[in-house]
């Protein structure tokens, strides 16, 4: 292993160069993360202006996500091979210049095709922050990196909810792709400032592997992506998710057979590295759910404008940073095993008070489920990427931080899809009596979303007040069932990881 990386600090001390490389990394994938979620308060006027379909919109989002989970793997083996600089500084140049295209060109396909490439720059810059950062520190710190990494990678689909609402409260929704771009460039300078890192061996590149995994994780992620429109039962998404899970059993037997693979798939053997990917993956899932709810309960129920659902999400990012900073510690003297079980429990617990809240409970209901599951996640992000990282030779730390970013991303799509699937069934269920009741012309947007129902009931006046509380109900109604949905996976998950995660005295692979 070639590491460049700058002075070997004294006991536990960071030297000068380690802090601007912990700056720079958490930086950027603070930049990334949080673009995932920055548009979600955009849409509207993105939609108002350009004449974007609801289709196109899912679009918008979700290409990003989509470029991101199907490359994060690739990328990561290429920066392995190629230098871990090298292929940060590719990736936000991509990145910073994907996100200037929306500035020049608004139509459809260029917000789509910009989103996409955005993507695809974050998924060469995930993986190589995390990297540099294992390669670059030695074994009595990087703990510590990793822990202050992991933190500010779990906070930052809040914060870019935050940012975005705060630029939208008084500028348009281009303000976020300047501030995106701006923030970009920035950071693709600092990247230049930092040491590379690089495999001494160099393997070649695997390509039928890269193939069969950019085609697995594609399908799944697109299925995942239409189920909240087409439910779980509907032929495509069954026959996307077959497709998924069968290409993803021919990278695995790819990658069982030839001489270099992309990913040993022997190293899910490891069970701090089984457990720790599946970890990320729930904890992703849920969160991201939770904010696909949690956002609309804000504005809908509660009221709430863009910027003050934005800035209601604020306080669940003080404890998840602040816990992760000492829950790798913790792992390293409890044990994987009950850290898990006690932060996923947490983030259970969370996700249950927060499905029984009501149409009164205002934002001090919302707030204290947010610090529970916040402080279960901050217990148990760090210790579950540390444990994907020391299950994994040092030389192949740039696969280790792709499948920490892959297991968010996928984990990401599937929680969206769970929550806005079991919301948009539950809303559908109790809204369904209403319809017969209405004209027409306004069955099918009350059928369709709250959203739509309050603006029918607005143009309806006093009289329609009725129908708005109706609906309101039958949105809280979903709302709880994807609550539940959510903490009962969370629940779910935390026995069966602490089943199967190395408690305290497991040691991991040789590194």
């Amino acid at each position: 292993m070639v590491s460049t990386a700058q002075g070997t600090a004294v006991g536990t001390r960071l030297s000068r160069a380690q802090r601007w490389m912990l700056t720079v990394s958490c930086l950027c994938v603070a930049l990334v993360v949080a673009a995932m979620a920055a548009l979600y308060s955009a849409l509207p006027g993105i939609a108002a202006e350009t004449g974007v379909t609801q289709q196109q919109l899912t679009w918008v989002v979700d290409g990003y996500t989509l470029a991101l989970a199907c490359l994060v793997l690739p990328a990561g083996a290429l920066g392995d091979r190629l230098g871990r600089r090298v292929v940060l500084i590719i990736g936000m140049a991509v990145f910073t210049v994907a996100s200037a295209l929306p500035l020049l060109f608004d139509g459809p396909l260029w917000l789509i095709g910009a989103r996409a490439a955005a993507g695809a720059g974050a998924a060469f810059v995930m993986p190589s922050t995390l990297s540099l950062l294992t390669a670059g520190f030695p074994e009595e710190q990087r703990g510590r990196a990793v822990g202050i990494w992991a933190g500010v990678a779990g906070s930052g689909g809040a914060l870019g909810i935050i940012g975005s609402g705060i630029l939208l409260r008084w500028l348009s929704w281009q303000s976020v792709f300047v501030a995106m771009t701006v923030v970009g460039a920035v950071l693709l300078i600092a990247g230049f400032t930092v040491s590379e890192s690089v495999d001494a061996e160099r393997p070649p590149l695997d390509p039928w592997g890269s193939l069969s995994v950019v085609c697995a994780v594609a399908a799944i992620v697109v299925a995942a992506m239409e189920v909240p429109s087409r439910g779980w039962l509907d032929s495509l998404v069954l026959g996307l998710l077959a497709g998924g899970l069968l290409t993803a059993l021919v990278f695995v037997l790819v990658e069982l057979r030839v001489p270099h693979p992309l990913l040993d798939v022997r190293l899910f053997a490891d069970r701090g590295f089984a457990s720790g990917t599946l970890s990320l993956t729930v904890q992703f899932l849920v969160s991201f759910g939770l904010f696909m709810l949690i956002v609309q309960y804000l504005q809908l129920i509660l009221g709430y404008s863009p910027l003050g659902s934005s800035l209601a999400l604020g306080p669940m990012v003080v404890p998840l940073v602040l816990v992760s900073l000492f829950a790798p510690r913790l792992a390293e003297r409890f044990g994987l095993r009950l850290v898990s079980l006690v932060g996923l429990t947490m983030v259970g617990i969370g996700l249950l008070v927060t499905a029984r809240l009501q149409l009164d409970s205002g934002y001090w209901g919302v707030l204290w489920s947010l610090l529970i599951m916040s402080t279960g996640m901050g217990l148990c992000t760090a210790p579950a990427t540390a444990a994907i990282v020391a299950g994994t030779p040092v030389a192949k730390h740039g696969v280790a931080a792709a499948v920490n970013d892959a297991a968010r991303e996928i984990g990401a799509a599937l929680g969206i899809a769970v929550a806005g699937s079991v919301l948009a069934a539950g809303y559908a269920h109790r809204i369904a009596p209403a319809l017969p009741k209405l004209p027409e012309s306004a069955r099918g947007p009350v059928g369709d979303s709250l959203a739509a129902a309050l603006q029918v009931a607005e143009r309806g006046g006093p009289a329609a007040k009725p129908l708005a509380d109706f609906a309101r109900a039958a949105f809280l109604h979903g709302f709880q069932q994807a609550g539940m949905a959510l903490g009962g996976a969370a629940l779910v998950s935390a026995v069966f990881i602490a089943a199967f995660a190395p408690g305290r005295d497991s040691q991991p692979i040789a590194s």
